[in-house]
């Protein structure tokens, strides 16, 4: 195998077995099928010519999937960049809502309901809690990320939520804690345990479920009842990271993990002709860097678990810093404060801009002679994938 192996590659030499074998949803199916085809003409090819030397230069089209992880660096540095305008010099703080690994298989058999789920619990706590003036008193705002894998490749969805540390009464008075989280960790967990269950109760009780695979057995009203009441015993365990050092920080720290997927191509360290090693940290060895090797319809196995539904928002805004209430909001919060407005540096840019801002690379000059490369005036080409390519 080449030492730059990736996950494409991966999808070349397993994906066909896999499928013969599996039930695969039609967001999966879409998912494997542009991740085999990116950059490889089935999506457009462009081609085009240097003025001066007459070089010709082909660029082939990405798919643009949120499951590539060819496809992530571009729209994240635009996000990310748009949301610098967002930004208070204020404290900032990283919230992760869990939930009892007993429920996963529920979950994975009801992804759109039990996602949502996890976004209206987490959201409702911290809205519901920071307006109680006994913690702060205040409107916050925050945004929140669904994630549904563990180091590797496991099914293990949870939210992750930057919180801003601090808020506006109802005088519209700027009000925070300082460095310190304004809202116990074990307030936290009750409340958003309790507000998770409840929904998942009333679907069930709604009879909204399904239970396949490994859910099957929670059909049995008893079953399904011990599970809720396992899970209602359990004390879930929210993680509250130490404040983002400056407003700088917290834009850094959003590119984290807003487009990640479950695993980047610089993680996969070999494959032979049936299997595929990878790094993963080992969380019961402090954290430090282990290699795993699985069969390579495991690996196909597990990346497609983390494709998320179709249509499905994992990047979801809320209270300050929803769409609603940011222009004006913000703006208040920031005149209150004296702090400076973050401005875009992509914004209203084109392309070949942006490329050259970020990467120094002019994709408008020739590689060739420095001259000025122009788009042919053709018809887009397309190449037609390979049959292997083909879902």
């Amino acid at each position: 195998m080449s030492k730059d192996c990736t996950i494409q590659d991966v999808f070349h030499r397993f994906y066909s077995s896999f499928e013969s074998t599996h039930d695969i949803s039609p967001a999966q199916r879409k998912a494997a099928y542009h991740i085999m085809n990116c950059k490889t003409g089935a999506f457009g090819v462009n081609v085009s010519v240097c003025e001066d030397c007459g070089c010709r230069s082909v660029h082939y089209n990405s798919c643009r999937d949120r499951c590539c992880p060819m496809c992530q660096e571009f729209p994240k540095e635009k996000w990310v960049d748009a949301r610098r305008e967002d930004v208070l010099d204020a404290p900032y703080f990283h919230v992760v809502f869990t939930v009892p690994e007993e429920l996963n298989p529920i979950i994975y058999s009801n992804q759109k309901f039990l996602y949502t789920a996890l976004y209206h619990a987490a959201s409702d706590t911290l809205s519901e809690l920071a307006a109680d003036s006994k913690y702060l008193g205040t409107d916050i705002g925050y945004i929140c990320i669904l994630h549904t894998w563990g180091s590797t490749m496991n099914f293990h969805p949870h939210i992750h939520a930057i919180v801003l540390g601090g808020g506006l009464d109802v005088k519209n008075h700027w009000k925070d804690n300082g460095k310190d989280f304004f809202l116990p960790i074990k307030v936290i967990s009750k409340t958003f345990r309790g507000k998770y269950m409840a929904e998942l109760k009333q679907l069930w009780e709604n009879d909204r479920l399904e239970f396949h695979g490994s859910a099957a057995p929670y059909k049995n009203y008893y079953t399904f009842k011990e599970l809720l009441n396992t899970c209602y015993a359990k004390e879930w365990i929210p993680y509250c990271k130490k404040p983002f050092d400056g407003a700088e920080s917290v834009i850094r720290y959003l590119g984290k993990y807003t487009h990640r997927i479950a695993i980047s191509n610089y993680r996969i360290k070999d494959m032979t002709e049936s299997t595929v090693t990878f790094s993963a940290k080992d969380y019961k060895n402090q954290g430090l860097w282990k290699e795993i090797t699985i069969s390579g319809e495991e690996f196909i196995r597990r990346f497609l678990m983390h494709v998320p539904p179709k249509r499905f928002v994992r990047i979801r805004h809320y209270g300050l810093l929803s769409s609603r209430n940011k222009k004006k909001k913000i703006t208040l919060c920031r005149n209150i404060l004296g702090c400076k407005k973050y401005i875009s540096k992509l914004k209203d840019m084109d392309a070949p801009a942006i490329i050259r801002l970020l990467y120094n690379k002019d994709i408008c000059k020739c590689s060739s002679c420095g001259g000025k490369i122009i788009p042919l005036p053709t018809e887009q080409h397309f190449i037609k994938p390979k049959p292997h390519m083909l879902c």
